[in-house]
């Protein structure tokens, strides 16, 4: 999907960069491709923050490349539009979240399945054709990776939605579970799942929270209006829900045990894990034996999927809770997503607080 790059005339951008595996991002200026046949070009107004930014910050997965410039919950307004471009215009609002790049020939790509072409290009890390990444003033990428913003969509508190929106919008999808009547449990009540919980109520799901800290049911039942919350360390709550799952969303990074969850689950119940521990999972085949149940993942979805979900946001109101911030105050903020200090996105307020050297 991606063009050739036509670096005769390099655009100056300006933002925050990880220089090393400190993690500590600072100011860095460099220079921007021009802007291609397909390409769109636009100022970014906002940017959010998720704990994926914090590990190719940190180089936790063993992918990243310096200097790294983190980000890819990114809204802003068309400022340039390519010779050959056809779904935007100046003034257009639009967002670029996990993807700027895949082979575009793949039986994945030919199924708007770009999250899971071999192929794929990340906005927040890869190498992207002159060897620039993703924090920043300004972005190009080919149009085939911008998504329309709807109008009714917010934008600061929308932009999140670029990541653990389809994050979590995608799986209840594709395992069934956004039918009237259905009966989700999200584990976890972070970034990700507190808007899982909203996108499963809009399905028409009825949603059970499980955490570890019970000081978050007033929240899970009031705020965000989840039907059930309990605590996973309590073992007569975990059996008062016993075999009454038709599926998990699984939202948890942290080094948890599954098993408890699946005995929650229904016959044919799906868990679905969306978080990366660091150790792998432990469970017994007795447990999926019994009761035919599934252990499954998901990564983010393709660009019509996440236009989709975008749309579906804006008609049924979902939209992250979010803490906006300017970008001085970044590395504070990646410092307290790391110990889950936040309720429940930082979003990273790009036009009006940072400005070029």
């Amino acid at each position: 999907m991606a063009n050739s790059p036509e670096s005769e005339d390099p655009v100056k951008a300006y933002g925050y960069a990880a220089r090393d595996s400190s993690g500590v991002l600072t100011p860095l200026t460099f220079s921007r491709r021009s802007t291609a046949d397909k390409d769109v070009r636009f100022k970014v107004l906002y940017c959010g923050i998720c704990h994926s930014d914090l590990h190719f910050a940190k180089n936790e997965w063993g992918m990243s490349t310096y200097p790294i410039l983190p980000g890819h919950e990114i809204v802003g307004v068309v400022t340039e539009v390519g010779s050959k471009v056809e779904k935007f215009k100046v003034g257009d609002v639009v967002g670029v979240g996990c993807l700027v790049g895949s082979c575009g020939s793949c039986q994945n790509c030919t199924n708007d399945l770009e999250s899971y072409c071999p192929k794929q290009i990340l906005t927040y890390g890869f190498p992207y054709h002159d060897g620039i990444r993703w924090l920043l003033d300004h972005m190009v990428a080919d149009e085939h990776f911008v998504l329309r913003w709807p109008e009714n969509l917010p934008l600061d508190s929308g932009a999140p939605l670029l990541c653990a929106g389809i994050t979590t919008y995608r799986p209840l999808r594709h395992f069934g579970l956004d039918k009237s009547g259905v009966m989700v449990g999200v584990v976890g009540l972070g970034g990700l799942g507190h808007v899982a919980v909203k996108f499963a109520k809009a399905l028409g799901a009825e949603v059970t929270v499980f955490s570890t800290t019970p000081a978050k049911k007033q929240e899970a039942l009031e705020g965000l209006k989840a039907d059930h919350f309990i605590v996973t360390k309590d073992p007569e709550e975990m059996r008062s829900v016993a075999s009454s799952l038709d599926g998990i969303i699984d939202t948890v990074s942290a080094t948890h045990p599954i098993e408890p969850l699946l005995t929650v689950l229904k016959q044919d119940g799906k868990h679905v894990s969306l978080g990366v521990p660091e150790k792998p999972l432990e469970l017994s085949t007795y447990s999926l034996i019994m009761g035919r149940k599934i252990v499954s993942g998901s990564a983010t979805g393709g660009l019509k999927e996440t236009q989709e979900m975008l749309e579906f946001a804006a008609k049924h109101g979902v939209n992250a809770d979010i803490e906006l911030i300017p970008i001085d105050y970044v590395n504070t903020a990646m410092d307290r997503v790391l110990k889950s200090d936040v309720r429940y996105r930082f979003v990273i307020d790009v036009a009006n607080s940072l400005k070029a050297p």
